[in-house]
């Protein structure tokens, strides 16, 4: 698959995501409802992620591998709780704007990440779908249903 579509994907599957957050008011936005998060707690857990992603593509551009040493990205839950729990925004508004910029910082880096490490497998091809793609259509999906009731 080439870079720009990735990016493609990526940015329809983003646009989605936004359009189901719209769709909000505050007092959703802080009614927990996934486990024990609200909508705010997961968009700080997506950015989390964004943030860690986006050292991990950078490093990638720069020829060095994707995780620093001693870093371990295996207990997923574990950073999980550490993203919701650095949950920094008062308003679901400002956790839109935080996922807005952490998101552009993601697709700028998988932007300056070379053509040959989006074929299918290749870590910036994986990252893409894990820490963006999957992961907007899997909360966006999730909050459309329980929109739905």
């Amino acid at each position: 698959m080439s870079k720009q579509a990735v990016l493609d994907e990526l940015d329809q599957a983003y646009t989605e995501l936004d359009q189901e957050l719209s769709s909000l008011d505050e007092q959703a936005g802080n009614k927990a409802w996934f486990g024990e998060w609200n909508v705010k707690q997961i968009l700080a857990h997506v950015s989390g992620w964004h943030r860690e992603m986006t050292s991990s593509l950078e490093r990638v551009a720069r020829g060095e591998r994707p995780t620093p040493e001693g870093v371990d990205y295996s207990d997923s839950d574990g950073w999980n709780a550490r993203f919701a729990a650095e949950l920094t925004a008062p308003s679901l508004g400002e956790a839109r704007a935080q996922l807005e910029t952490t998101h552009q910082g993601f697709r700028k880096a998988l932007e300056g990440v070379d053509e040959d490490r989006f074929a299918e497998g290749k870590t910036a091809y994986r990252i893409a779908y894990a820490t963006g793609t999957n992961h907007y259509r899997e909360h966006g999906d999730a909050i459309r249903k329980w929109r739905a009731g």
